[in-house]
């Protein structure tokens, strides 16, 4: 019995999950690991993902003006999916749906990775509430 994409999806949904795909808004074709941050990913209209590079010194470079907390560094032994060292600027939220997710893991074009850890979501989540470039709109969300 094949299990339909939706309900992957939505079954895989929450706090700390992990998706691996391409994304439009970014320069890299390559495929990124995205992080839902959102408290209660299922009821919320919108999910708020942030996304890891391992281009560790050009983030930071890119962040000198920022806040020290909105970036959050991640090694392969805090997050065994990752290969390598890696860093999550929270300064930058994709807002996506639910559908977004769904479509793409349809197209085949999304990957469902392991959980992150409590601690970590927490980190980042601090970050996107601590950063000036996210939109109060969005930080809503993660007051609730």
């Amino acid at each position: 019995m094949d299990i339909s994409p939706e309900f992957q999806i939505k079954a895989s949904l929450k706090s700390g999950s992990v998706y691996y795909f391409e994304d439009n808004s970014l320069t890299s074709i390559e495929p990124h690991y995205f992080v839902v941050l959102n408290h209660d990913p299922s009821n919320d209209f919108l999910l708020l993902l942030v996304c890891s590079s391992s281009q560790i010194d050009k983030v930071r470079i890119r962040n000198k003006n920022n806040p020290s907390t909105t970036l959050v560094e991640i090694t392969p032994k805090d997050y065994p999916d990752f290969t390598k060292d890696s860093i999550i600027d929270c300064n930058k939220v994709f807002p996506r749906s639910v559908n977004d997710l769904v479509n793409k893991l349809k197209q085949g074009k999304l990957k469902l990775k392991s959980e992150l850890s409590a601690n970590i979501v927490n980190r980042l989540q601090q970050g996107v509430l601590d950063s000036s470039m996210v939109e109060e709109s969005l930080k809503r969300i993660l007051r609730q």
